[in-house]
């Protein structure tokens, strides 16, 4: 732990590089799981304060998403301005347009359900980009095979979490069991935290690597 909070925070003893995106992507995580953790408190209090709620915890997820890109793509192409700018730009507009899309009631109407699962599947896949991009440039640094690891760790949880949620996995095999304890939207929030602190790890990786290296 100590060693962690040493690397978040730049070292004096080497060239340390911003830390923003990195805080970037906590910011998104923590305003993702309050969000959350307040639409299912506080949605009971009456139909449309569990409206505004959901479209809160939908806004939430957008950021996770969004900010999520922001250590990786920044971090390896911190030395090729053009294409950190392109990623950076592109993930920060795909990301904003789907937080509108979450909150405004226009889009709320079922003739924009496919229009809005478009745009958070369209997120989660414009990853693989600037992954792959990363391997073709740093293929011989084994801290991009790291980070790639990690990355796809992330990226197996999320897929897993939604699976389950969507499936309504256990409790569609044993209905009534899980009703307290181990139903799948509990399992979706504890698979969602883990591959967010999956994330976490790889920006670490980032952070060390950079701080080392710059470019």
């Amino acid at each position: 732990m100590k060693e962690d909070v040493a690397n978040i925070i730049a070292p004096l003893l080497v060239r340390p590089i911003t830390r923003w995106p990195f805080f970037a992507f906590l910011g998104g995580a923590m305003f993702c799981l309050l969000a959350r953790s307040t639409c299912h408190l506080l949605s009971c209090h009456s139909e449309l304060f569990a409206y505004f709620m959901l479209r809160l915890d939908y806004a939430g997820i957008a950021a996770l998403i969004s900010t999520s890109f922001y250590p990786p793509v920044y971090y390896s192409f911190m030395c090729y301005p053009f294409f950190c700018n392109l990623y950076m730009g592109f993930i920060t507009l795909l990301g904003i347009g789907t937080v509108l899309t979450s909150l405004l009631p226009v889009f709320q109407t079922p003739e924009y359900r496919t229009f809005r699962a478009s745009l958070f599947f369209g997120m989660g896949f414009s990853g693989a980009a600037p992954i792959l991009h990363k391997l073709i440039l740093f293929w011989h640094q084994p801290e991009a095979l790291h980070t790639t690891g990690y990355e796809v760790l992330m990226g197996l949880f999320y897929g897993v979490g939604a699976l389950v949620y969507a499936m309504r996995i256990p409790e569609r095999w044993m209905p009534g069991k899980f009703d307290l304890a181990g139903h799948s939207h509990q399992l979706f929030h504890v698979l969602v935290v883990a591959g967010a602190y999956t994330h976490y790890r790889a920006g670490l990786v980032y952070l060390r690597w950079r701080d080392l290296q710059g470019c």
